[in-house]
């Protein structure tokens, strides 16, 4: 055991003894020219070494330089700039005065991938055929300048396309190893912080270069993000997933496939396809198993009507506003579609909006720069069907959607909770209407949109008003009528149809329609979505609930009663006519049994006189 310890100081000894003789016999500023030449040879881009180059001998053989820029031919502003580089390089090629470069390490690097940083044509440079129908060489594949790896930390890279905005993307920590087939292996992570929402990122890939630049392919086996802050919900997006990815730099296409991602509770595979051209070319098809609108995107701001006022006031004291982001207040509304053409598919086993739950929804998008078609969106809620095409027009100054829903059986309960409509209102639905607006939101729905509808409601139940019972109690308040005991606080109806118009807040209800086996009505109305207030006349006959016989419980059950439902949906009063047309019927009672006693009595002068009474009457 002795021997073997001493044998392996030995080694030490003459391995320390070895590089240091190494680090006096060779003097790493002999490379300074010789990589320089290479960069600019094999790629064209101009490396600037600032200070001294110095040996890093443990752990790894290394020369360190200081800050180090690299610019492209021609270019305003270099692509990598950094405080600090680190090449990891092989031991035994220095004793020949031959530098192998394993790993490069960035550490503090800026980034630019901007215009500015692109490289620029020198006006007398020859220009190339637009096609070359050449073979390719070697030296065309792979990348431009080999290196066996690159590490890159506590770095920042800046991004922008064209006249877009930049994007920076922060603490980059990246490390690539690949071999001489120009296979890599990639793990990369980094923070984009934009219009006050942050971004984290990470990814593990394997990338194929073999034939780079004309071809790209990578399998991403691992990605994890993390989307916080801004108009993002409060608990943040967070998910995972994986992806395969291939870049066509003749077509300027980048294809994705095998896609399958979640964010939050949703989760989703498909596969898509985005080409890079002056307006970018997208299809996409993705499939949910779970959609949850409601973790996915942020509270719709509602403006308070002035039932929510003081309610309101008093949340506010707990909750902070949320943060606006500036820069989107002048940009017209919808901007970002005019800049695309897209072909998008979308089916939902299960999708959840506004606490609404929808089955087999199925989606199809069609975007023409600024024309955002939508031939099919439809799914089935409950056990009804609901379908929303439409179309979205952004290319004018102001944006304009029309859609058509077609409502079948749905339970209309849910879509007034769901829109935050304080009506205690039931039933089956069933809608056929044209709607047009400047906005999709619920909001500018209340406020800004027309349209016209016709609606079918099955088995309806409206709660807080019982319109027999009030009829009833009224009459018999007022006559010596009986009616039955009725502590039903709801009105029902089996039947119940209307056409109805909307216009800027206003709707307007015309041929309403009900019935039941205890009531029968028609009527005509307003309701203002705004200030949540209606104003709606019906004629009742009340069919049940008469106790006895006689020809005024005959009358009441043929006669339309005239009741008034007016006020603020959460404090309706009502109105009846009762009396009046009690006395009525009384007065036309009375007429007519003195116009029998007339008839009868026609040869006396009583009768006669009674009779010209009658007349004047």
């Amino acid at each position: 055991m002795r021997r073997v310890l001493t044998t392996l100081m030995i080694l030490l000894v003459v391995l320390v003894a070895g590089l240091s003789a190494l680090v006096l016999l060779v003097n790493p500023n002999d490379f300074r020219a010789y990589m320089v030449r290479q960069v600019e040879t094999r790629s064209g881009y101009q490396l600037q070494l600032d200070g001294p180059l110095r040996w890093h001998v443990w752990p790894q053989l290394s020369i360190l330089s200081g800050r180090m820029t690299l610019t492209a031919p021609g270019a305003q502003t270099a692509v990598v700039k950094a405080d600090n580089m680190r090449l990891d390089v092989a031991l035994w090629p220095l004793l020949s005065h031959q530098l192998q470069v394993k790993q490069v390490m960035l550490k503090g690097a800026i980034i630019q991938l901007t215009p500015q940083s692109k490289a620029a044509v020198q006006k007398d440079a020859p220009v190339a055929p637009k096609e070359n129908a050449l073979p390719d060489v070697a030296d065309d594949r792979g990348w431009s300048w080999d290196i066996a790896g690159l590490q890159v930390a506590d770095s920042v890279l800046v991004f922008q396309h064209e006249d877009d905005d930049p994007i920076t993307v922060r603490d980059i920590r990246l490390q690539m190893e690949q071999d001489a087939q120009h296979k890599a292996a990639l793990d990369f992570s980094g923070r984009v912080n934009r219009n006050q929402r942050d971004l984290t990122l990470s990814l593990s890939a394997k990338v194929d270069a073999q034939d780079y630049p004309h071809n790209l392919n990578a399998v991403v086996d691992s990605l994890k993000w993390q989307l916080q802050g801004g108009d993002v919900p409060s608990q943040g997006i967070a998910g995972e997933g994986r992806l395969q990815a291939q870049w066509q730099g003749a077509q300027r296409r980048l294809t994705l496939s095998n896609l399958s991602l979640s964010a939050n509770d949703s989760a989703f595979t498909g596969n898509g396809s985005v080409t890079f051209a002056a307006q970018p070319v997208w299809a996409l098809e993705l499939n949910f198993d779970t959609l949850n609108l409601d973790n996915l995107l942020a509270p719709e701001t509602r403006v308070a009507t002035s039932n929510d006022v003081q309610q309101q006031g008093q949340q506010a004291q707990n909750r902070l506003p949320r943060p606006v982001i500036a820069n989107n207040q002048d940009l017209p509304e919808y901007n970002g579609l005019r800049d695309f053409v897209a072909q998008v598919g979308v089916t939902a086993k299960t999708l959840h909006w506004r606490g609404m739950t929808f089955n087999d929804v199925n989606g199809q998008f069609a975007n023409q720069l600024g024309l955002l078609t939508i031939p099919t969106l439809e799914g089935k809620m409950g056990n009804g069907r609901i379908a929303l095409p439409g179309t979205l027009d952004v290319r004018g100054d102001q944006s304009r959607a029309v859609f058509q829903p077609r409502l079948d059986d749905v339970e209309i309960g849910n879509i007034l909770k769901a829109f935050n409509y304080p009506i205690a209102l039931t039933g089956s639905l069933t809608l056929a209407g044209d709607f047009s607006g400047p906005r999709i939101d619920a909001d500018n729905f209340r406020r800004h949109w027309q349209g016209e509808a016709h609606i079918d409601l099955k088995n309806s139940r409206m709660e807080g008003l019982n319109f027999q019972q009030l009829i009833q109690q009224a009459v018999a308040r007022s006559s010596d009528v009986q009616t039955q005991e009725n502590d039903d606080t709801a009105t029902r109806l089996d039947d119940f149809t209307t056409d109805i118009s909307l216009d800027e807040g206003q709707m307007t209800f015309s041929n309403m329609q009900g019935s039941s086996a205890v009531l029968s009505l028609t009527g005509e109305g307003q309701m203002d979505l705004v200030k949540e207030q209606t104003d709606t006349r019906f004629n009742v006959r009340v069919l049940q609930g008469w106790q006895g016989d006689g020809a005024l419980i005959d009358f009441l059950k043929n006669t339309p009663i005239p009741l008034t439902i007016y006020g603020q949906w959460q404090s309706l009063h009502y109105s009846l006519q009762v009396d009046q047309l009690l006395r009525k019927h009384l007065q036309d009672e009375a007429k007519r049994r003195l116009n029998d006693w007339a008839d009868r009595n026609k040869d006396h002068q009583n009768g006669k006189d009674v009779k010209k009474l009658l007349d004047k009457m």
